[in-house]
């Protein structure tokens, strides 16, 4: 779904018109964005979670050369979906049958 889409859609589910959402869209994925490298949680209920994690530098190889490389640490954001969002999904099925078929 592209941005466009998402805009059509929110117009479609809210009734608003649609010259305001790409305005209201973007203030949300600021604060969203501004949050995280800020440091901070995003928790949106029955969607999910976004959590800012940093990766420790590592050793790795060049997979051409096969050399010794030096990968630096680095900021990212992981998502944990929700309960709510997994059991749409079929997840949480899937990732019991997997545990069971241990």
């Amino acid at each position: 779904m592209t941005k466009q889409q998402l805009i059509e859609a929110i117009a479609v589910g809210t009734e608003c018109d649609k010259k305001n959402i790409p305005e209201i869209l973007d203030s949300l994925l600021t604060a969203v964005t501004n949050a995280i490298a800020g440091g901070d949680r995003v928790d949106l209920r029955g969607f999910g979670s976004f959590v800012p994690k940093e990766t420790k530098a590592r050793q790795g190889r060049n997979p051409q050369t096969g050399e010794p490389i030096q990968i630096a640490a680095k900021k990212t954001v992981a998502f944990k979906p929700a309960k709510d969002l997994e059991l749409r999904l079929g997840m949480q099925e899937s990732a019991k049958a997997a545990d069971a078929a241990e």
